[in-house]
Formats: C-alpha cells, sequence, structure tokens
C-alpha cells in the first residue's frame, strides 16, 4: 500500500501543467512499480482542486493501478472534481 499526500504538491491544485509535474514525479518517486498494488490518496489540506489538474494527475493513476481509493474528500471543491473526473 502506497499513500500519496497530495498536500505536498501544494493546497491549491488547479493547472493541467501543474498536474502533469505532480503525476511525472510521483511516478519516478512514490509510485510503485506493481499496478495491483493499492494506492491511497489523501487530499487533507487541499483546499482546491481543479478537474483540469485531476485529470492530468488522478485519471493517470487510475489507469495505471487497479485499486485507488480516496481519504478526506469532505472538501467542496475536492468533491465536485471527483464527480466530474
Amino acid at each position: 500500500m502506497t499513500q500519496i499526500k497530495l498536500k505536498q504538491f501544494g493546497e491549491m491544485l488547479i493547472s493541467r501543467p501543474a498536474g502533469r509535474e505532480a503525476w511525472l514525479v510521483a511516478k519516478a518517486y512514490s509510485l510503485p512499480p506493481k499496478e495491483k498494488d493499492e494506492i491511497l490518496v489523501d487530499f487533507e489540506g487541499v483546499l482546491v482542486l481543479t478537474p483540469s489538474w485531476a485529470d492530468e494527475f488522478l485519471t493517470k493513476l487510475k489507469e495505471k493501478y487497479i485499486d485507488v481509493k480516496y481519504l478526506n474528500t469532505s472538501n467542496a471543491s475536492v468533491r465536485a472534481t471527483l464527480e466530474v473526473i
């Protein structure tokens, strides 16, 4: 199991280029090589999450790994974006 705290990429996750950069960093340094590993994505401390950032990061994460779960999704911005993607 691998946990990714999205706050490490900032409190306001808003642009497509920033999401792409975060994905490349996570893929290179944090994510396990096996697609069957469980990935926990923690939104604690994230104030704003836009669909463009999430598309670059979360969509690619869900395409690569079978078991992706979200933690601390009570923020309205996070919930709305997760419904869109």
